[in-house]
């Protein structure tokens, strides 16, 4: 009986090492949150720095910034004017070269994406306008006899 509660203590203290062993992170979770943390301390140094700098920046040169500042907001305007301009033509080109490039793949029979919609679109469209114009012979006579029946003269 001795023997037995010498034992339990042992097993309960050997289980319970091994539970924590199967929690705790292996060499290469500890290595990954090693180099978060670094990376993450480095980056919030560096953070620390470039904000310091731009307000130390901008009160050092804050007097001259207001001074010249006659100059630098129409210079600013300009260039804001001229570059919003340059990338809208770039864009249009985009947009104009694709169009060009998806109507030639089109007109060619090569089926560009999109092509099955305007098939059917255009089916649609003539499917109305047939039946537009059936529906105009059929009811165009009776409209024309009822303007005869109201003016008679006419």
């Amino acid at each position: 009986m001795a023997d037995r509660q010498n034992q339990t203590p042992t097993t309960t203290a050997s289980s319970l090492l091994r539970k924590l062993q199967d929690h705790f992170p292996n060499s290469t979770q500890l290595l990954g949150v090693l180099t978060l943390v670094v990376s993450g301390s480095i980056f919030l140094i560096l953070t620390g720095a470039t904000v310091t700098v731009t307000i130390l920046a901008l009160i050092f040169f804050s007097p001259l910034i207001i001074i010249s500042s006659p100059i630098w907001v129409p210079v600013g305007c300009f260039l804001i004017v001229i570059t919003a301009g340059f990338l809208s033509f770039c864009g249009f080109g985009v947009a104009v070269v694709s169009v060009a490039a998806w109507t030639y793949k089109y007109f060619r029979g090569l089926h560009p994406p999109g092509s099955y919609g305007v098939d059917y679109a255009r089916s649609r469209i003539y499917d109305t306008a047939s039946h537009v114009k059936d529906y105009a012979r059929e009811y165009g006579g009776y409209l024309q006899s009822k303007a005869k029946d109201a003016a008679p003269g006419a």
